[in-house]
């Protein structure tokens, strides 16, 4: 061998213990081909900063979406883990399977991805490590970090991640901002220029982006476990950008002091090697509303089910009195909260065959969740709910359940509980999700199901505890009692927003009905707005597998609409989107077995659309509509019904009205 030849060899073998850095960029590509995630270290210029860090970019049939990105770590006591990496390594895998969900949008979930594992170390004098897992489905991409168990990274304090989502052309952000103190995502999303979300932003996911001349894309989290939900901000002089912000661990001082919770703490997530971070997900599709068809990745990117025995979790629609303010008519006792008042919503129930009573808040003795109020005989309203065959969930305050959850879980159980709605948690820190996981886990141990109200967004935590039946994390109906925000722009805007995410307890069921110029909040008998058909198609249209009929039971005897309500299912075998736009219109089409419920809202602009059949099997279907009445502009009641028989060769051709609807019941025909 000549000297230079041994030269040459040694650099090459010098090259290849240094991994791939100098290499072509790795690549990741979904199983049909349209998207391909690139991974590269490597040092841009400005506006990037300096030194070889960690980039992704995203190409959707065969066009950028996302230009280089970064990701990184940043650490309290630590240097950042964000830059001066070499690739150490990678592996592949792939994936594709199916799962089973009982509780869900969709019967048969596809679980079908590449995978790509890029192993990093640092080149200064530390050297530790971290991995970063992309995965390209055909639906989205996803990654996470893992930080591998290593001697010179044992313990650690995260003050923030620098995952940046940097877009490869101007786009628009269907933006909603929490002002970070007290977070229930009780919030309105807006259309805002990406470069108009400002880098002090702390906007709420799921965030909706419409990339200029498509497609649309929609940024989530899942599997949010032992860390701190993250936000998104803008990027300061980066155009068209967007980064990611956590929660910070609440300020003790403050917390003790003014029992108020301010997040003043650098901390965001403390914790031990080896630990991952949750998947940061981002849906891609040419239309809107294939987005919701694709919401499923969420659940898939969780741990499957924990509990081997899921026979006694039961979804569906519960009677409840709180929204309603106390109100009913033609009745012979005082309402209130008391016996009286709890056994007429069970009757109600039984007659419509739902599966829930909610008491709401007020039942319990003060400071004790384990006694009851006097004017409550929970025996006697349990048993009466018992022989109807309707299950009692009790309503909780998340500190005082947190108090006593060991000593009111078995309770509850004794008594025949069959669930807990658990209020006010307001937050997404790291300790507020321990919280979450550690309810789950303990109501599951005694048979309870739990609905989440004040609460951050769904990443997937029902997938792994599907007792977990449903969160608000909305700005839904109960804001008709007291302001004018949950207007029909806002219904047609949540289901491309929020609900991507997954279930969403927004509690509809008014039949009180108002047009814009007619509706004013109040407390007690409140109205809401948009038609009696805009409220019907919620039904088929919002996500949620324990729904609310949350009206006294007085306003829907032999109301119109009342059938739809009564016979839609909570959990379905398939969904379609059929058409729509986010803040304009929706039309979704849900199947149960062999029937199919469709649902159309319209914000304040009436219209009229086609909804094309084509999602129905073969043969001929017996269809029952809803549809807006011919005056429904000015009487929002107004709600006509109508059978005909249709195929999947036909287009409905219907009339929304001003805030209006449309509802479809469509079985096999007889």
């Amino acid at each position: 061998m000549t000297k230079k030849l041994a030269i040459l060899c040694a650099l090459l073998m010098f090259a290849g213990s240094l991994g791939v850095a100098a290499s072509a960029p790795l690549t990741v590509t979904s199983p049909d081909g349209n998207l391909v995630v690139s991974v590269e270290v490597k040092s841009n210029p400005q506006p990037y900063l300096p030194g070889n860090r960690l980039y992704y970019r995203v190409d959707y049939q065969g066009a950028a979406i996302l230009r280089d990105s970064p990701l990184g770590m940043d650490f309290i006591g630590a240097p950042p883990l964000d830059h001066d990496f070499q690739i150490a390594g990678s592996t592949r895998a792939s994936q594709d399977n199916t799962w089973e969900d009982a509780f869900g949008a969709r019967r048969v979930v596809p679980d079908h991805y590449n995978q790509l594992s890029v192993s990093l170390e640092e080149t200064g004098a530390l050297h530790r490590r971290l991995d970063v897992i992309f995965r390209a489905y055909n639906e989205g991409i996803a990654f996470r970090y893992s930080l591998p168990r290593q001697d010179n990274l044992q313990r650690f304090v995260l003050s923030s991640e620098n995952t940046g989502f940097y877009f490869a052309r101007n786009a628009t952000a269907y933006e909603s901002t929490s002002n970070r103190i007290l977070n229930a995502y009780e919030t309105q999303f807006f259309p805002v220029d990406v470069n108009e979300v400002k880098p002090a932003a702390t906007a709420v996911l799921p965030m909706l982006v419409q990339l200029s001349g498509g497609p649309w894309l929609a940024i989530l989290e899942a599997d949010l476990r032992d860390y701190a939900g993250m936000y998104l901000g803008g990027v300061l002089g980066v155009p068209n950008a967007l980064v990611s912000k956590l929660a910070p661990l609440p300020d003790e001082f403050y917390e003790k002091q003014f029992k108020l919770i301010y997040f003043n703490s650098a901390e965001a997530v403390r914790g031990a090697t080896p630990a991952a971070s949750p998947w940061r997900l981002i849906l891609v599709s040419s239309q809107p509303g294939g987005l919701i068809e694709h919401d499923y990745l969420v659940k898939d990117l969780n741990p499957p089910s924990a509990l081997p025995d899921i026979s006694w979790i039961h979804p569906g629609k519960a009677a409840w009195s709180w929204w309603s303010g106390d109100y009913a008519a033609d009745v012979n006792f005082k309402l209130g909260m008391n016996t009286a008042t709890m056994n007429h919503y069970t009757d109600f129930a039984a007659e419509h065959h739902l599966q829930y009573l909610l008491i709401d808040a007020g039942w319990s003795a003060r400071n004790d969740i384990t006694r009851t109020i006097p004017e409550i005989d929970l025996p006697n309203i349990v048993e009466h709910a018992h022989a109807c065959g309707i299950g009692v969930m009790l309503w909780l305050h998340w500190e005082q359940l947190k108090k006593q959850i060991d000593e009111a879980l078995p309770v509850y159980e004794k008594w025949g509980i069959a669930g807990l709605k658990i209020d006010f948690m307001n937050r997404d820190d790291q300790e507020m999700v321990d919280f979450y996981y550690e309810m789950a886990r303990k109501t599951a141990a005694h048979h309870l199901v739990v609905d989440w109200h004040g609460a951050y967004k769904p990443t997937g935590l029902e997938r792994t505890y599907p007792n977990v039946l449903t969160m608000e994390a909305v700005q839904g109906m109960e804001y008709s009692k007291g302001s004018y925000l949950t207007t029909p722009e806002h219904d047609v805007t949540i289901p491309f927003t929020r609900m991507l995410a997954g279930p969403m307890d927004y509690t509809p069921g008014c039949f009180d009905n108002a047009t814009k110029a007619q509706f004013k909040p109040r407390e007690v008998q409140p109205m809401c707005q948009g038609t009696r058909a805009h409220q019907v198609a919620m039904y088929a249209v919002f996500l949620s597998p324990l729904e609310m009929l949350s009206d006294y039971p007085e306003s829907y005897d032999n109301k119109p609409g009342m059938e739809f309500l009564e016979k839609a299912p909570t959990v379905w075998d398939e969904t379609r989107a059929v058409n729509g736009e986010p803040g304009k219109y929706i039309t979704l089409a849900r199947r149960k077995s062999d029937t199919w419920y469709l649902g159309s809202m319209s914000n304040w602009e009436d219209r009229n659309l086609d909804i094309p059949l084509s999602f129905l099997g073969g043969g001929s279907y017996d269809a029952q509509t809803f549809a807006d009445g011919a005056d429904a502009d000015t009487v929002a009641t107004s709600l006509r019904i109508s059978k005909t028989r249709v195929s999947a060769r036909d287009t409905l051709h219907v009339h929304l009205a001003s805030g209006g609807g449309f509802a479809a019941i469509l079985s096999p025909a007889q």
